[in-house]
């Protein structure tokens, strides 16, 4: 057993085997996930789990370089909205409208989380981070004797 962190095992292999530059979909109850898509339900009842207690356990797990959401989401969900913006400690970069966002999703996603938060729009885009990003930029400059045009 994990002493802390995440514990669904699905969810711990996911977050685990997902690499730089992957879309890790959280998704409320109510998203259509295309047929053959790579996912995790955690869904017990409409509202549990909620998003921001999915984003807050997977934020401890994985690290975030980019967020986006729909448009839609601050419209239709605009406290469920906040709760994620404050989690993720930022405003998510972009929020295209939905069927633009879940059109680039259907190829592009690496897998989806669905939630049990029933908030109107209330998915989640994370683009994967690394942690050693830093390190690496300061070994650049070392070795080149400048930062590297990113």
């Amino acid at each position: 057993m994990r002493p802390s962190g995440t514990i669904h095992p699905e969810l711990v292999e996911l977050l685990a085997r997902a690499g730089h530059g992957d879309r890790i979909v959280l998704a409320d109850a109510g998203l259509r996930i295309p047929a053959g898509a790579r996912r995790v339900d955690l869904g017990l009842t409409c509202g549990v789990p909620t998003m921001t207690q999915v984003l807050a356990a997977v934020r401890e797990d994985l690290v975030v370089e980019a967020a986006e959401v729909a448009a839609e989401f601050a419209v239709w969900s605009p406290q469920t909205y906040a709760a994620v913006v404050g989690l993720l400690g930022s405003e998510p970069v972009g929020d295209r409208p939905h069927a633009e966002l879940m059109a680039d999703l259907a190829t592009s996603a690496y897998a989806y989380v669905k939630t049990g938060d029933c908030a109107a729009y209330s998915s989640v885009v994370l683009t994967c981070g690394v942690s050693f990003l830093d390190d690496a930029i300061a070994h650049y400059t070392e070795v080149h004797g400048q930062p590297p045009a990113l």
